[in-house]
């Protein structure tokens, strides 16, 4: 009797061990788990803040009561800027780029006209690019742009004895090459070079002297690069 009581219990506890079992076995794993799948974080907003330095690639023809003058030139001078540019990407590769910034420059007589100050002006060239970003190579971010340029001449003063001097507000064209170079998905260093062609009507002496200068500057720029 003894005997049979002991084998019904250990039957009973290896029934209830396999029941536990098979239950346990139904639980989900935490290592079967489903990860989270990562979301990009990408946003179509990029701003710069940028040192500029502006080399005008200059070179005129003016005219003395309707007469050529002969050799007459005029020299402009380098001018080195804070700069803020604002960039809206379409896509990952396709961009347009706002630069915003204004830089002073003096106008000397060059050429025939060498040693006369002529006058000074301040420039505002708002400049609007479509760029192209090639995709990263390791952090680096290159891209190409081309667009157009209206440039506001103001606060123009005449110089060396001269009346009065005037340049008249030009659009122009733009090309543009650079890279960012991203430190973290956020912020990055920024080099960048513009060619601008600007060819502004000039007026000297209330149109004693006219004419047309071709400043046509090289922009080079460097600064830091904030992706949001």
């Amino acid at each position: 009797m003894t005997s049979r009581f002991a084998l019904a219990s250990l039957a009973a506890a290896l029934l209830g061990a396999t029941t536990l079992a098979a239950g346990a076995s139904d639980l989900p794993s935490r290592q079967a788990a489903p990860s989270m799948t990562a979301v990009d974080p990408w946003s179509p907003w990029m701003i710069r803040g940028r040192a500029l330095v502006v080399m005008p690639q200059e070179s005129a023809s003016l005219r003395a009561g309707g007469a050529p003058i002969v050799g007459g030139d005029v020299s402009i001078s380098t001018s080195v800027v804070p700069e803020l540019d604002i960039t809206y990407f379409f896509t990952r590769n396709l961009a347009v780029e706002l630069i915003l910034g204004v830089t002073p420059h003096n106008v000397k007589g060059a050429g025939t006209l060498a040693g006369a100050r002529i006058g000074s002006a301040w420039l505002l060239p708002p400049t609007l690019t479509l760029q192209y970003h090639f995709d990263p190579i390791g952090a680096f971010k290159p891209y190409l742009g081309a667009g157009i340029n209206y440039t506001v001449f103001f606060d123009e003063k005449a110089k060396g004895g001269f009346a009065s001097f005037d340049l008249k507000d030009s659009f122009g064209l733009a090309l543009q090459a650079g890279v960012d170079i991203m430190l973290d998905r956020h912020w990055g260093i920024n080099f960048d070079v513009k060619k601008i062609f600007l060819e502004p009507k000039v007026k000297v002496n209330a149109g004693a002297i006219t004419g047309k200068a071709k400043i046509d500057p090289w922009i080079f720029g460097t600064g830091v690069t904030y992706r949001f």
